[in-house]
């Protein structure tokens, strides 16, 4: 893939997914003058770049077709809360979700309330931070609302077909472990397990040749989630376990598990890794997450974050995580390269983005943050709000202060430390060092006048020299 930042190589064997599926299609459109819901839907996915490999590897020339083709079907993805935040990086697996939710599947979000604990070693080359079963609880709290709100967003704002959305579930899978005993756990699970498969797994060939090697609890990390799979195929006939590409031989493991227990069929899907412009995996261990709650990354620095993306990524950055048409993007795509200055797919994919993940208010107030500080535009910072303008300025001190009256520039410096005292301080204004408002504000006596250097909302942006931030919120006005 020509995406410079995103790492969507086929590896399904001599055939790749988009082979298998077009079989697919070939041998049902001898009986449909127009594809397939089911087809159509695998179809999209893949030249979305959304879907990467299957398993079983055969499963995508037919059986996968067929089991989608029956009625709706139960498709599930899990998330362990090792932070309060889900990132970028999860993203993709979300919209993977949404894709089949608007095909009428149903879908299941897992929070790993149990398995954070555990310690997912895929992708790791080191053991992660042992993790308390209070903050697990409160992480998973937090992400939970997340994925709600992103399912509700994309209801309000994406859903434009007459298709009937699928159902939406979210769970935490320490509801069916917190009663079970490790005897009893073992004695019903880990028998149908061998050392040999397990051992030949990726992630934990990779662990065993590090330093550190891996302990016995990551070791487990896929008997757990392998019994999650289960525990759904059997409480909600789930089939189909979306997952990231490092998720492989999790997958396989619940795939291997269900089979020997109970004979089911199910499958498994794999989405690419996000990654940075060097090729690391976007996330937190790598010190680089673009989260998905404000609290942690506002929107307007989700905004700017697609925003800033190299032109050889937005394409398939706008095929990934936008629900626009593929026809609409070529279309993006060729208005951006007949104007390249006016940076519109640029510009569609941070809005389609922001608006998904903090809906239609969070993209208002990212474009608001954007004017107020990138065009100077003073309308822009009136109709922001105190949290807007601590998110925007995030390391600015923020200051509370009584307007006294007759109170000057020199007085509003000095009181919240802008200045130092005495007469360099003086001269910095006089000098013209300070702005407010995005105004010069050279006259150090100048005595402060509303919707000047106050403005209606109460608030004040003072500026010392080009980046050192001070917002003042005025009190008895």
């Amino acid at each position: 893939m020509a995406v410079s930042m995103l790492c969507c190589l086929w590896q399904c064997g001599s055939r790749s997914f988009l082979q298998r599926a077009r079989v697919s299609f070939a041998f049902h459109s001898k009986f449909h003058s127009s594809p397939p819901a089911h087809t159509e839907l695998l179809l999209s996915l893949h030249n979305r770049g959304i879907l990467k490999e299957s398993f079983p590897e055969s499963a995508a020339q037919d059986q996968i077709p067929q089991l989608l083709q029956s009625g709706s079907q139960t498709v599930y993805c899990g998330f362990d809360p090792t932070a309060d935040s889900l990132h970028v990086g999860n993203l993709l697996a979300i919209i993977g979700l949404l894709h089949f939710r608007s095909a009428g599947h149903h879908v299941i979000a897992v929070i790993g309330g149990a398995t954070a604990q555990i310690g997912d070693p895929s992708g790791k080359t080191t053991e992660r931070e042992p993790l308390s079963a209070e903050l697990a609880e409160e992480n998973t709290h937090s992400i939970r609302e997340s994925i709600q709100r992103i399912f509700t967003n994309h209801e309000m704002h994406f859903h434009h077909s007459s298709r009937k959305l699928g159902t939406v579930t979210v769970l935490n899978n320490l509801s069916w472990y917190k009663s079970r005993g490790v005897v009893d756990f073992l004695s019903e699970a880990g028998r149908h397990f061998r050392m040999g498969t397990m051992l030949s797994r990726h992630s934990v060939q990779a662990r065993l040749k590090s330093a550190d090697g891996m302990s016995l609890t990551e070791f487990t990390y896929q008997v757990f989630q392998a019994y999650d799979f289960y525990h759904l195929n059997q409480i909600y006939g789930c089939k189909i376990q979306l997952g990231g590409s490092d998720q492989l031989g999790n997958l396989m493991s619940g795939h291997e598990y269900i089979h020997k227990v109970s004979g089911e069929k199910v499958y498994g899907l794999t989405i690419p890794l996000v990654t940075s412009y060097v090729g690391d995996k976007l996330g937190k261990t790598a010190g680089n997450a673009v989260w998905l709650n404000r609290d942690k990354t506002s929107s307007f620095e989700l905004y700017q974050f697609f925003l800033r993306q190299p032109d050889a990524s937005v394409e398939g950055y706008l095929k990934l995580f936008t629900f626009l048409p593929l026809a609409e993007v070529e279309k993006l795509m060729e208005q951006q390269r007949e104007h390249p200055s006016k940076r519109l797919a640029h510009k569609r994919l941070a809005a389609e983005v922001t608006k998904l993940v903090h809906g239609k208010e969070g993209l208002e107030s990212a474009k608001r943050c954007t004017n107020a500080l990138y065009n100077n535009n003073v309308e822009a910072l009136q109709e922001m709000t105190d949290e807007e303008l601590q998110e925007l300025f995030r390391d600015a001190p923020f200051h509370e202060l009584l307007l006294e009256p007759g109170t000057t520039v020199i007085d509003a410096c000095r009181k919240i430390s802008a200045i130092p005292d005495g007469p360099k301080g003086y001269r910095m204004v006089s000098e013209g060092a300070i702005s407010i408002n995005h105004k010069r504000a050279d006259h150090p006596e100048q005595v402060l006048i509303p919707k000047v250097h106050i403005l209606t909302n109460g608030l004040t942006l003072l500026k010392v020299g080009k980046r050192n931030f001070y917002i003042i919120k005025w009190l008895g006005l």
